[in-house]
């Protein structure tokens, strides 16, 4: 699966999920999930794939148990390759990278580096 981009349908897709996050609003609009955002976001990792690494896609389903705001589905699509994050949304798309906990030798270099 080759990646084509995302589409006007992708981000109209989280527009409406934003203004109505409910199962009903899920199930009517799931093919358009499938086609404009699960798709896509496949074909992209795979093509990241030979020079990140294998990615993991998260899934579209909020964790409800321990969460304040018990919306069941989250606005973005999200996934994880070599250390980088990609994000897709009603606002666009997101592509940001770090460390996370970090040892404690890798944040002093960090610290250091910061500090020249």
């Amino acid at each position: 699966m080759a990646f084509a981009g995302f589409t006007d349908e992708t981000f109209g897709f989280y527009e409406g999920l934003l203004a109505d996050n409910t199962r009903t609003y899920w199930t009517a609009h799931k093919d358009v999930y499938e086609r404009a955002v699960r798709e896509p976001i496949l074909g992209l990792c795979a093509e990241l794939e030979p020079e990140f690494g294998a990615a993991k896609i998260f899934r579209p389903y909020r964790d409800l148990r321990f969460a304040a705001d018990k919306t069941p589905y989250k606005t973005h699509q999200g996934a994880h390759v070599g250390g980088l994050y990609v994000q897709v949304d009603a606002d666009g798309l997101m592509v940001a990278g770090g460390m996370y906990a970090p040892d404690a030798e890798q944040l002093r270099r960090y610290r250091a580096a910061v500090d020249e």
